[in-house]
């Protein structure tokens, strides 16, 4: 029963980081009127969370690894809330966005190791299930930004809805601490502790990064403009076209458990993941072709894109964790983390100056080829052979 109180406590925790890190950009409106900042100057504020979380990704992953899970936790939750707190008080917004960054990177401390601490209380038959639910932290987090953040900022101003995510983590890093347990450990070896990437499954590893990158591609490009093509290309009200997308995260997250149910019953990660991928490049290609015939096809494929693109997600992170081993799973999970933010940054500028320049139709069928490679390079052959070595090693006198 414990293991399911802490995988809340996990989940909590990275909601909590989630509606700091991915709900300021819904405070846009407020810097541009209250303060006077540019969409580029208030974009550009709202973004430097996301640049320390990708420079502290692997640096907290490690630290997980040699430290714990419940002490690296708690403390990134608290540095994270005490810096967003200070930033409010400093002058300036140069200032105000130096403590964005150096917040984001104290925030990024539960990402690796929130998934780590669950799937080391959780057998391989349940790993699929519990990272699926994990996984719901950021659309929950993204959800719970937007219904209070804007109304926060309308009646109490800019500074008192920026403080609410500082709190939460605050609150949340009191949660960890009492209630995460690290999980046990082998005892450490020489071969244990070395790097996964030097050992038989690197190559697999690589695979496995690269895979889950190329198939961030289509999550955030149906992320990004969906509200934006269903206004400007099907004719949707605003508020129609957010309501329809919201409903779709709903659906989103469901199908993030759905598959992790669906790996542990196929005891495999990789298998799922290719036909997440394959439905992916297929829904692309509808989106396409739908639009290009001006059909209703167009926005049934975008919503099927909107819930596939983000079902393998928690099954790439399990993989990870499982291959790399309870000793550099940290590590693993903040060089996974790491490849799939920085696509997901360059994949919005990309995208959008294909759609200005030769219209959805061409642009959608270029993302189409980011699943399609993910197919190829998703390393269903090399999860098996690091399943037989590992049982081999267990059996062995």
């Amino acid at each position: 029963m414990r293991r399911w109180f802490i995988l809340a406590t996990g989940l909590t925790a990275q909601a909590t980081t989630s509606s700091f890190l991915y709900g300021l950009p819904f405070l846009i409106p407020a810097l541009q009127t209250d303060h006077g900042l540019t969409l580029t100057k208030a974009s550009l504020l709202i973004s430097a969370p996301l640049l320390g979380l990708l420079g502290a990704l692997i640096a907290w992953g490690a630290a997980a690894d040699r430290f714990g899970e419940r002490n690296v936790m708690a403390i990134g939750l608290a540095l994270t809330g005490v810096l967003v707190l200070v930033s409010l008080a400093l002058p300036g917004f140069v200032l105000f966005g130096v403590g964005l960054l150096l917040a984001g990177a104290c925030s990024a401390s539960v990402n690796a190791a929130s998934g780590r601490v669950v799937l080391g209380w959780f057998s391989a038959r349940e790993r699929g299930l519990a990272m699926g639910i994990r996984q719901t932290a950021q659309p929950l987090g993204v959800g719970i930004a937007a219904a209070t953040l804007p109304p926060i900022a309308a009646h109490f101003g800019f500074a008192t809805a920026v403080a609410l995510p500082a709190v939460l983590c605050l609150l949340s890093a009191v949660l960890v601490w009492f209630v995460v347990v690290d999980p046990p450990r082998p005892e450490r070896t020489v071969s244990a502790a070395a790097s996964p990437y030097t050992g038989p499954v690197g190559w697999t590893l690589v695979r496995l990064h690269t895979a889950s990158a190329m198939l961030v591609v289509p999550q955030f490009v149906s992320a990004t403009f969906a509200v934006t093509y269903l206004v400007s290309s099907r004719g949707w009200t605003p508020v129609a076209a957010g309501q329809l997308v919201a409903v779709v995260q709903l659906a989103g997250a469901a199908g993030r458990i759905l598959a992790g149910v669906w790996s542990d019953r196929v005891a495999s990660r990789m298998r799922p993941m290719r036909l997440i991928a394959v439905f992916a490049l297929v829904t692309m290609v509808l989106w396409a072709v739908g639009d290009a015939l001006d059909s209703w096809l167009a926005v049934a494929a975008l919503v099927a894109t909107l819930v596939v693109s983000v079902t393998d997600n928690g099954l790439a992170f399990t993989a990870t964790a499982e291959l790399a081993g309870p000793f550099w799973a940290g590590r693993a999970l903040g060089v996974q983390n790491t490849g799939q933010n920085v696509t997901a940054m360059v994949a919005a500028p990309l995208f959008s100056t294909l759609i200005m320049a030769f219209g959805y139709p061409v642009a959608l069928l270029v993302a189409a080829v980011f699943p399609a490679a993910g197919t190829v390079l998703t390393p269903v052959a090399g999860e098996s052979a690091a399943r037989v070595d590992a049982v081999e090693v267990e059996v062995r006198p």
